[in-house]
C-alpha cells in the first residue's frame, strides 16, 4: 500500500492527514503552530510529527509517495514561499527543507488553493474539472482550479479573490494595504462592520439594535426570519460577491463556485443573494452560474495538499 501526507499550515494549528493513494483518509491530527523566532520551528515540527507517524505505522520509504503542504501565503513553483506574514516567514523553500527531513517529494502551494483542490478531488466539486473556491471567514480566501490545474500566477498571487476591488470609492484600508477589497465587505468581520454602519445611518427598527453586540450569524438568522433590515444587508453582501464572481467568470469561466468558511454556514440564503445579482455582472451563456456549498469543512486543506502529490 502507498501513502501520501497532506499538511495544512494555519496560524494556530497545523493539520496533518495520512491518506492512501486512492484518497482515502486513514488518520488526521493536529500540532500547534509555533510562530516564535519568525516561524523558524514550524517546518522542523511538521517533519518530526510526520516522521513519528511514519515510524509508528511502519511505513517504508518505498511506500511514501510524498507530502503536500498548504500555507497561508504566496508560493512559487510549488516549492518556495514568497511571503507568509501570518507565520513570520519571508522567502522559505518549504519543499526543500521538509523534503530533507522526510526523504520524499514535497509540493507546496497556498492554503486556499489546496482547499479548492480538496473540494474538487473529494468534496462538493468532485464532478467538475474547473472550480473557484471562496472561503468566507475572518478574511476572504480564494483558490482557482482550471482544467485540473491550480492557478498560482507568476508571483504566487493567483486566486487572491479577497483582495479584488469591489468598491473603488472606499477609503477604509484592508489588511493588505489596499482599499475597496472584497474582504472588507464579505468577511465575517466585514459583514458586521457594514451592518453597524448601516444601522447608524438608518432609524429602521430591527432586533439587531437590541443585541449587545452581534455576529454575522445573527444577521443571517434574522434575515431568515424575515427581518427587513437584515435581509437588506444580506442582499448587499450578495451583490458584492456577485460582482467579484462575475469578474472571475469572465476571466477563467469555471464550472462552479464553491463557497466555504464559517459564513457559508448561512446556507441557501447566501447562495440565493449571490444568484440574484450574478447575472448583472456576466452575460451570455454564463449568466446563470453554479454555486454550491463546500462539504469537506476543515479537512479540505489536507485533502487538497495530498492531491498535490497525486497529480492528475
Amino acid at each position: 500500500m502507498n501513502y501520501i501526507y497532506g499538511v495544512d499550515v494555519g496560524g494556530t494549528t497545523v493539520k496533518l492527514g495520512l491518506f492512501q493513494e486512492d484518497g482515502s483518509l486513514i488518520e488526521k491530527w493536529e500540532i500547534p503552530t509555533r510562530k516564535e523566532d519568525g516561524g523558524a520551528h514550524i517546518i522542523e515540527d511538521i517533519g518530526a510529527a510526520l516522521n513519528e507517524n511514519i515510524a509508528s505505522r511502519g511505513i517504508e520509504a518505498g511506500q511514501l509517495i510524498g507530502a503536500g503542504v498548504g500555507v497561508p501565503g504566496a508560493v512559487l513553483s510549488f516549492e518556495k514561499v514568497n511571503e507568509c506574514v501570518n507565520l513570520g516567514w519571508g522567502q522559505v523553500n518549504v519543499a526543500e527543507a521538509l523534503g530533507k527531513q522526510l526523504g520524499c517529494p514535497v509540493k507546496v502551494t497556498n492554503d486556499a488553493n489546496v482547499a479548492a483542490l480538496g473540494e474538487l478531488w473529494a468534496g462538493a466539486a468532485k464532478d467538475y474539472r474547473s472550480a473557484v473556491m471562496v472561503t468566507l471567514g475572518t478574511g476572504v480566501g480564494g483558490g482557482m482550479i482550471v482544467d485540473g490545474q491550480i492557478i498560482n500566477g507568476s508571483h504566487g498571487y493567483g486566486g487572491e479573490i479577497g483582495h479584488m476591488t469591489v468598491n473603488p470609492a472606499e477609503t477604509r484600508r484592508c489588511n493588505c494595504g489596499k482599499t475597496g477589497c472584497l474582504e472588507l465587505y464579505a468577511s465575517a468581520t466585514g459583514i458586521v462592520y457594514e451592518t453597524k454602519k448601516a444601522l447608524e445611518a438608518s432609524d429602521i427598527e430591527t432586533p439587531l439594535r437590541r443585541l449587545n453586540g452581534f455576529s454575522a450569524k445573527d444577521i443571517f438568522d434574522l434575515a431568515k426570519e424575515g427581518d427587513a433590515f437584515a435581509m437588506e444587508q444580506v442582499d448587499r453582501l450578495g451583490e458584492k460577491l456577485a460582482m467579484a464572481f462575475g469578474n472571475i467568470t469572465l476571466t477563467v469561466d469555471p464550472d462552479v463556485f464553491v463557497i466555504g468558511g464559517g459564513v457559508s454556514k448561512a446556507g441557501d440564503i447566501l447562495l440565493d443573494a449571490i444568484k440574484k445579482h450574478y447575472g448583472t455582472y456576466t452575460f451570455g451563456a454564463v449568466k446563470e452560474g453554479k454555486f454550491i456549498l463546500a462539504s469537506l469543512g476543515n479537512d479540505a486543506g489536507i485533502y487538497g495538499a495530498a492531491r498535490l502529490i497525486k497529480g492528475e
